[in-house]
């Protein structure tokens, strides 16, 4: 037993030296670092992630804060407000009022999209880092083919893709940056639990947020998340900071002013990498109104002053632009509604809001909260830490600062319940947890403090026979808490690629044969304007009369790509039952009939396009053996189709 006791004191004395502690820290996350990538990369696969990148890129080519992925609604707003503002005095503007031929004196079509923070991010980083974003040229599908490969079959050929490209190097990078924003955001929540707690606390705290599963794949996703985190996480230290130089000033009196103002920067900064982040200031407000008593007034003032001042700017752009505060984003309120159900909406040339009334929202409002209250909330944090930190919120902590904190967290999680249900869309759907309408995973870090905290108080109080089993029961808490982690590296392996729909050398291959200039439509229109760099259009709602309507007067479609998001729906619903003119209805009787419509313009199929039949290539013309289009622009056949 004295051996046993030795080798606990040993440890404890090493481990209470700094260096060591830092160095094994440190160690600790290279190692998940490079773990992780090495299991569980994968390329992005988020619709978010990649429209947000493409804005980026053009940022860094000094295109201006432009968009390649083009929403039919986002057509109907820019054309809406030309129209107002030149009317048809201007030959230009009525040449191009959509601003998609790049002949409008503004330039090509602005982005409406996406918050400005994140997109100018990722273009400082695209200076910096070296981004390639050209395929692997060992690529079979993309470099000439060889007679191995000629003697494969389509099935031989689609399983032999995976070996042949594996990872977008564009992608990597952008996941190391957000892997990077993580493990400070680790370093926030370790400090701020060690002011709040003790080193105990904050060093499980760190570990806990280190092993959080959930928050990796967030890293990988490409989404803003991470950087709204460690927002969220500095805005929490500001009011932190604030309470306690109510009660025990520290510095002059002016500290309050400059850490308010600071909290009203951190908060404009947050609304323009998410929109719906702006909501908090209400809990902010409130808490500081509460607790901020001896200058109450000019804190309140300088908080939201700043935060207006920030955010001003940019609703401004926005109503100069499309005459809407926030964009397409204006409207999430309508979309995945009665009136809008799925992304309708967003693909809609002429939306019509004539019935638009309180019953739609009262409808979203009640769904929606019940699935995050039965699915979302129950799980956040990844982890059954989670009911942990429920308990902890009614203990009566005898820090202050603590107890109004657990207000703030209370009044915020009440906040972004709402908000999170009122803009729930399609995108939700498609992907349930990792997207960029999850605003409750900002309060992961808090879950874990107090989820620890409250651990730490039972330990204390269980009547443990021996010392040394107190830590045998923190590993076996840290051990099952990170438990979703580890399995991460357990057979089987993630693949990193992000198929089905999107496979980078198939989508590059058709994008080459179209002129930089040209117009594209597809179901997946953020990974054509990424991966091939071309002007897409999301595909619209019905083959007839909206597909016409960009194609005759706003600009011609020079080529229809298709996925499984299209070819691989329900077939009854999707297919037979389909109303009017939809894209599946469509495709299915041409498909049926061996031809298209006469007036369609799109009526040559690439052939040999990798990962077909579940890829579909059409243009207007055979391109993969002409290299330079007609003069007329019709329908042109290849010398082998003429002999």
């Amino acid at each position: 037993m004295a051996s046993v006791q030795d080798s606990v004191n040993k440890f404890e004395a090493m481990w209470n030296g700094r260096g060591w502690r830092i160095g094994l820290g440190g160690l600790l996350a290279v190692l998940l670092l490079g773990g992780y990538n090495w299991r569980a990369f994968h390329n992005l696969r988020n619709p978010e992630a990649m429209d947000a990148a493409q804005v980026g890129r053009n940022l860094a080519e000094g295109r201006g804060y432009t968009t390649q992925f083009i929403r039919p609604l986002s057509i109907y707003l820019v054309k809406n407000r030309n129209q107002a503002k030149y009317g048809n005095t201007s030959a230009e503007v009525t040449a191009d009022p959509a601003q998609l031929k790049g002949t409008h004196p503004e330039g090509l079509h602005p982005d409406l999209a996406n918050p400005p923070v994140y997109p100018i991010v990722l273009a400082g980083l695209m200076k910096v880092l070296p981004f390639t974003y050209p395929v692997n040229v060992q690529d079979p599908f993309w470099s000439e083919p060889n007679p191995r490969l000629l003697r494969l079959t389509p099935e031989e050929l689609k399983a032999a893709a995976p070996r042949m490209f594996w990872r977008y190097q564009p992608d990597f990078l952008i996941t190391l940056f957000n892997q990077a924003l993580l493990l400070a955001s680790v370093l926030l929540t370790f400090f701020l639990a060690r002011r709040l707690f003790d080193n105990q606390v904050a060093w499980m705290a760190g570990i806990l947020m280190l092993g959080c599963e959930m928050l990796w794949r967030f890293s990988v996703s490409g989404l803003s998340t991470q950087l709204l985190l460690l927002i969220f996480l500095a805005v929490i230290w500001c009011l932190v900071w604030l309470e306690s130089e109510e009660r025990e000033p520290v510095w002059s009196h002016r500290a309050q002013f400059w850490l308010a103002g600071a909290t009203g920067l951190l908060l404009g900064m947050g609304m323009l990498t998410r929109y719906a982040f702006g909501w908090l200031i209400i809990p902010v407000l409130v808490y500081l109104g509460v607790f901020c008593v001896l200058r109450r007034v000019q804190v309140l003032f300088i908080t939201l002053g700043v935060f207006l001042v920030v955010v001003a700017p940019w609703v401004a752009r926005n109503l100069v632009v499309s005459r809407t505060p926030f964009g397409t984003a204006t409207y999430a309120l309508l979309e995945n509604s009665s009136l809008f159900p799925e992304d309708k909406l967003q693909r809609s040339l002429e939306p019509s809001f004539k019935a638009v009334g309180l019953n739609p929202f009262a409808h979203k409002l009640a769904g929606n909260t019940r699935e995050i209250l039965q699915n979302d909330l129950p799980k956040l944090g990844g982890s059954w830490v989670t009911a942990l930190f429920l308990t902890g919120l009614l203990l009566s902590y005898r820090r202050l600062a603590l107890r109004r904190l657990r207000y703030f967290l209370l009044g915020t999680l009440l906040v972004l319940v709402v908000v999170q249900a009122l803009g729930r869309t399609q995108i939700s759907e498609d992907s349930p947890m990792i997207n960029g309408e999850n605003l409750l995973v900002l309060t992961v870090p808090l879950v874990f403090l107090f989820g620890t905290g409250l651990f730490f108080q039972l330990l204390d109080q269980m009547a443990l026979p021996i010392r040394e089993l107190r830590y045998l029961v923190i590993g076996l808490f840290g051990f099952v808490a990170c438990l979703p982690m580890l399995f991460i590296f357990l057979p089987p392996r993630t693949s990193p690629l992000a198929y089905p729909p999107y496979y980078p050398p198939t989508i590059q291959k058709a994008c080459v044969c179209m002129k930089p200039a040209e117009l594209i439509m597809s179901d997946i229109p953020w990974a054509m304007a990424w991966y091939g760099d071309r002007q897409c259009v999301w595909l619209t709602l019905n083959a007839n009369s909206q597909f016409f309507a960009i194609h005759d007067f706003l600009k011609p479609v020079r080529g229809l790509y298709l996925t499984t998001r299209t070819t691989d729906t329900g077939f009854l619903s999707k297919w037979l039952r389909a109303q009017g003119e939809d894209w599946e209805k469509f495709i299915f009787f041409s498909m049926l009939n061996n031809k298209f419509e006469s007036n369609f313009p799109l009526r040559r199929v690439m052939p040999d396009l990798p990962m077909s039949p579940e890829q579909l290539f059409f243009t207007d013309y055979v391109r993969w053996e002409t290299k330079s289009a007609p003069e007329s622009g019709g329908d042109v056949k290849s010398e082998s189709e003429k002999k």
